[in-house]
């Protein structure tokens, strides 16, 4: 979806147009007649739009708003719903009645109330509303934001992903977890109430929805961050990393410990001076892919392994039996150059990649090898590896398990 914000359709913000009245009918009024009036309530209530393709608008003549914008649309309406139409006996208007709460009304007949099952209020009557209602949105579908069954707004470039500009900005902001709220500042959460849910199951995946603000920031920073000769692979999924509560709480202990030390927030800089940092490792099974959410239990699956228990320099060198910079956490700032570390155990069509946070602190820049390390220099927090001498991109290395997490697992091709 465009960044823009789309221009309103009229239905929108148009008021609501005044009671129809009825008008004296001669004969037999046929089927789906244009001649009957729209009624306030029930499978013909005022919209604005057709009540069929809902995509144009009502036809209205001299005296009186129709529910549909023709008679073919009348015709399907009827067909779909099996239902007569807005008529008494002999075709006059039956009397109009107080129905019950829109509320409570299911979502295709808005005759009859929604099934309720186990304590959950469904949508639908039925399976056959459910089914007549999604197959007259045809190819524009339904609006995203969880529980809303609208029908999405159709502009010029073509359907966008929700039913109204509202919901637009609730979707780009949503919450993560309920996708109902704005998430506050800063979080990826709407309330306490969410982020406790979230991290309760940690460690565990958010999926990113992809026109979401999260996923442009990621996938932004993945292709500006890719400098190799080669064009930058094209993101396909995005996840948020949640980890369990103890993780956390020793995370943000070093973060602390490294800021009080340092002071970096006063110079303008994050606390601990946090920065977002790639990493490329070995999948062995298939997850991020479609459906495939849950860590395998591969002791040698090295993305879920992270992913479940984070970093661990007990296990330095596994891969690579060495480091330039000695026995650490190696991360860059270069999408492309964790990518020559990604590697896929199985047959999946996606490489994955984590982007983590990584607490680096006073960094100590260098440009030569020194394989001996097991720590940073006395006075620093971490080795900045820079362009030159035997370096083509950069490298960040920590040496402390707790200096860093994995934030997101990023899926591209």
């Amino acid at each position: 979806m465009a960044a823009a914000t789309p221009t309103l359709h009229p239905c929108w913000s148009q008021p609501s147009p005044p009671k129809p009245t009825r008008r004296p009918t001669t004969g037999k009024t046929p089927a789906h007649s244009f001649s009957s009036p729209l009624p306030l309530f029930g499978p013909h209530a005022i919209t604005g739009l057709c009540q069929q393709c809902h995509t144009r608008p009502q036809f209205q003549d001299s005296s009186q708003r129709h529910p549909y914008c023709g008679k073919r649309c009348a015709d399907e309406w009827s067909r779909l719903n099996a239902v007569g139409p807005p008529a008494g006996a002999g075709g006059k208007l039956g009397p109009v009645t107080t129905p019950p709460s829109s509320g409570t009304l299911c979502e295709s007949c808005r005759q009859r109330p929604k099934k309720v099952e186990a304590g959950q209020t469904h949508p639908f009557c039925g399976k056959s509303c459910a089914k007549a209602y999604y197959g007259r949105q045809g190819k524009r579908g339904i609006c995203k934001i969880r529980g809303c069954h609208s029908p999405v707004y159709p502009d010029p470039s073509g359907p966008s992903l929700y039913c109204k500009k509202s919901h637009m900005l609730l979707g780009i902001e949503a919450c993560l977890v309920c996708r109902k709220s704005r998430r506050q500042p800063q979080s990826h959460f709407c309330s306490q109430v969410c982020e406790n849910d979230a991290v309760s199951k940690g460690p565990t995946l958010l999926k990113v929805p992809r026109d979401h603000t999260t996923f442009k920031s990621v996938a932004d920073q993945f292709k500006v961050s890719w400098k190799h000769s080669t064009s930058a692979p094209t993101v396909r999924r995005v996840y948020k990393v949640v980890a369990q509560t103890s993780a956390i709480s020793q995370y943000n202990s070093y973060k602390a410990a490294v800021e009080a030390r340092g002071k970096h927030a006063a110079a303008g800089r994050p606390p601990g001076n946090e920065n977002r940092r790639w990493h490329g490792t070995m999948r062995e099974c298939n997850l991020g892919d479609k459906g495939q959410e849950q860590f395998c239990t591969s002791t040698s699956c090295s993305l879920c392994c992270i992913l479940k228990t984070s970093y661990n320099l007990g296990l330095f060198g596994k891969k690579t039996g060495w480091g330039r910079f000695g026995r650490g956490i190696y991360t860059s700032a270069t999408s492309s150059k964790s990518n020559d570390y990604v590697t896929n155990g199985s047959s999946s069509q996606l490489q994955a990649m984590l982007l983590n946070k990584v607490v680096v602190g006073k960094g100590c820049k260098m440009t030569h090898d020194n394989t001996t390390l097991t720590a940073p220099p006395a006075g620093y927090d971490s080795v900045l590896a820079e362009v030159g001498g035997n370096l083509n991109y950069d490298e960040l290395v920590v040496y402390n398990n707790d200096a860093i997490r994995p934030s997101y697992l990023v899926l591209y091709s």
